[in-house]
C-alpha cells in the first residue's frame, strides 16, 4: 500500500536509506554550504529566493537577507511559513539501463517559520556573521567598515527558526564503473576564468 505522503510529517523521506541521521554532519553541511534557497508561497503561488545565508548553530536558525522592500519580505509578511534547502552534487553514476543513472549527492532541508530581524543589534550582528561565513580572510574596522545599524533603512534580514529538518545522502565507491564528473559552463565570466587546483 502506497505511503500517505500528503500526512507524513515535513520531513520524512521516501528513501529512508539514504537518510542522515548525524546531526554534526548536518550542521557541518550548513556551516559550509555556499548558497541556499529558501522557499515561500503565499496564496498558492509558490516562490524561492536563491541567497547567501549563515547557519547559527547555537540558535538553530538560518540568516538571509534582501533588500528591504520586495517580493521576498511581502511574501513572509503574508505567510511565515518556509523551507530552506542545500545541496551538493557529486558524481554522475551511468547504468546499463537509463532508468538506473544516478548521481552521488548530499543535502539537508530546514522547515520552519521565517521572521523579519527588526532589532537593529541583532540583525547588525546576522549581517556580520555574513561577511565573517563568506570573507573570513578580511577583517571588520581593518579590512572594511563593518555594517551599521543605519544602514537597516535598505535591508531586511530574515531568520527562519528551524523547527524540523532532514539530511539525505548518496556516495558510493570511488571505483564505481564509469562514474564521471558533470562539466559545469559557467555562466559568469569570472568563473569560467578561476583557477583550476592541479
Amino acid at each position: 500500500m502506497a505511503r500517505d505522503y500528503l500526512n507524513q510529517p515535513p520531513n520524512a523521506l521516501r528513501r529512508d536509506d539514504r537518510g542522515v541521521e548525524d546531526e554534526a554532519w548536518m550542521v557541518n553541511f550548513l556551516q559550509n554550504a555556499a548558497v541556499g534557497t529558501l522557499a515561500l508561497s503565499h496564496d498558492g503561488q509558490p516562490f524561492v529566493n536563491t541567497n547567501l545565508f549563515v547557519y547559527d548553530a547555537d540558535a538553530h536558525c538560518i540568516y538571509t537577507h534582501t533588500a528591504r522592500v520586495g517580493r521576498t519580505r511581502s511574501v513572509v509578511e503574508a505567510n511565515p511559513k518556509a523551507c530552506f534547502s542545500v545541496m551538493e552534487m557529486g558524481r554522475m553514476l551511468p547504468a546499463p539501463e537509463a532508468l538506473e543513472f544516478s548521481v552521488e549527492y548530499a543535502g539537508v532541508t530546514c522547515f520552519g517559520e521565517v521572521s523579519i530581524v527588526e532589532d537593529g543589534q541583532a540583525a547588525t550582528d546576522a549581517l556580520q556573521r555574513l561577511l565573517d561565513k563568506y570573507a573570513p580572510h578580511l577583517h571588520p574596522g581593518d579590512d572594511y567598515r563593518p555594517p551599521v545599524p543605519q544602514e537597516l533603512v535598505r535591508t531586511s534580514v530574515f531568520r527562519l527558526d528551524i523547527t524540523s529538518w532532514s539530511g539525505k545522502k548518496k556516495e558510493v565507491a570511488a571505483d564505481f564503473p564509469g562514474a564521471f564528473w558533470y562539466s559545469e559552463q559557467p555562466v559568469l565570466a569570472s568563473a569560467a576564468a578561476q583557477p583550476t587546483e592541479d
